[in-house]
């Protein structure tokens, strides 16, 4: 007596079994497969499930206590560095946005600092000596 349930009668429990298995093996993607889907490596898609079976919020809330964000960085050299290595493929939409508005402070700061420059260049006279300060 065969008690194998029929194959078509229950659905596999992901809708995209090939998507599925080759995204476990680190493959690419299938052609057609929804955007976002595309940008979740393998090890995302861990972490995620992980997260959901432990019953925790999808979001990574642990990288806030790893160092200073974007949006309290001082502008200057290090600040410039962060954005500079920064994959702008791998940001979230508020991630994005944050970005943004380091780029510009330290769009300002820099133009701050060429003002100065140009100011102190400005008030040096012709044979060359910088003023007093």
């Amino acid at each position: 007596m065969n008690n194998a349930p029929d194959p078509a009668s229950h659905p596999p429990a992901f809708p995209d079994r090939a998507f599925r298995d080759q995204a476990v093996q680190g493959q690419a993607v299938p052609e057609g497969a929804p955007g976002v889907l595309k940008a979740m490596s393998p090890g995302v898609v861990d972490f995620l499930f992980r997260q959901l079976v432990a019953g925790e919020s999808a979001e990574d809330i642990q990288w806030h206590q790893e160092g200073t964000v974007l949006a309290a960085q001082a502008p200057g050299a290090e600040l410039a560095r962060r954005l500079a290595e920064t994959d702008l493929e791998a940001l979230t939409p508020t991630e994005l946005f944050h970005y943004v508005r380091a780029a510009q402070r330290l769009s300002a700061w820099a133009e701050s600092m060429r003002e100065a420059a140009v100011g102190r260049y400005c008030a040096t006279p012709a044979g060359g000596a910088p003023p007093a300060a």
